[in-house]
């Protein structure tokens, strides 16, 4: 089995980001690709706050934090970015023409040994496999959103996958810290969405049908589980924006008439009115302090 030295992630936005500074920091040569200086210069700072991150949650040295940073190099150059590369991990814009396109241009450029993962959180591997010209070293590996917090890997195959290849991404995700869960079937929204999903459009539903108010929902789930966030708080925080992509991407590939109501209610009363959630201060509650963390909130 071949040994994974470098690796290259494809993307330095928030989670891109994330994997590489957790990858470098468990000891790989990592290569930060980016089609914008200005967009790798933003990367940098957000290694400074990660670097406090670490030294808060984990008690990371700073010598072992500097020593990651320095094992990153930074490029705009899409063929010098993959020359050496092992492994390369794709977490660029969530739309497949952006991702096959990408793929294409990178197929002929990287080394035939070169192992090719995509973090997509809702395509298929086997929707742009073919255009990776090699379909056997492609698969899914899913991180996250608060990488280090909630160090998950979800490594997923698809038909043509080589079992070696998906043997060795899966411990590759162990040696950079995840909990590293194999999924051995293509499956829309690995395990973790297609279980929250289904909760978050449940709650949805009842608020939507007028069966309960939001309040309602959240303490029901909170008081019954014993967990400190509902539904309903749960799709504010991921941001109702991805809640509504979700209903949108749904009603595409179903045609079905209910999914089309969800996502035309989220957009009429949220996403028409720039109520995202947490990041815009209001959602299905208003922040910051929103009620379900008030302390009488389950009385």
């Amino acid at each position: 089995m071949m040994k994974i030295k470098n690796v290259t992630v494809f993307g330095s936005g928030v989670l891109g980001a994330q994997i590489a500074f957790q990858t470098a920091y468990h000891g790989y040569h990592v290569t930060l690709f980016d089609i914008k200086e200005e967009l790798l210069e933003q990367a940098k700072l957000k290694f400074e706050q990660f670097k406090q991150f670490y030294q808060q949650d984990l008690n990371a040295a700073p010598a072992d934090l500097d020593a990651a940073v320095q094992r990153i190099s930074f490029t705009t150059d899409l063929a010098g970015s993959v020359k050496d590369a092992d492994l390369t991990i794709e977490a660029i814009p969530e739309s497949i023409q952006i991702k096959k396109d990408f793929y294409k241009k990178l197929s002929p450029l990287a080394p035939a040994k070169t192992i090719f993962c995509t973090n997509s959180s809702t395509l298929l591997p086997s929707q742009f496999a073919a255009e990776t010209g090699r379909p056997e070293r492609f698969l899914a590996l899913h991180f996250a959103t608060n990488l280090l917090k909630n160090n998950l890997a979800e490594i997923m195959r698809h038909d043509s996958t080589d079992p070696e290849i998906f043997d060795l991404v899966v411990l590759f995700a162990k040696t950079i810290g995840m909990v590293s869960i194999p999924l051995y079937k293509e499956q829309a929204g690995y395990i973790t969405n297609s279980l929250l999903i289904p909760l978050l459009i449940a709650g949805v539903d009842l608020f939507r049908n007028g069966v309960a108010d939001v309040a309602s929902i959240d303490k029901t789930w909170m008081k019954s589980l014993g967990v400190d966030m509902g539904p309903m708080a749960m799709i504010d925080f991921v941001g109702m924006n991805t809640a509504y992509n979700v209903t949108k991407l749904y009603a595409e590939l179903t045609g079905g008439e209910v999914w089309k109501k969800r996502r035309d209610f989220l957009k009429e009363n949220f996403i028409d009115k720039n109520k995202l959630g947490i990041s815009t201060g209001e959602g299905f509650y208003t922040y910051p302090n929103p009620a379900y963390q008030n302390a009488d909130f389950l009385k």
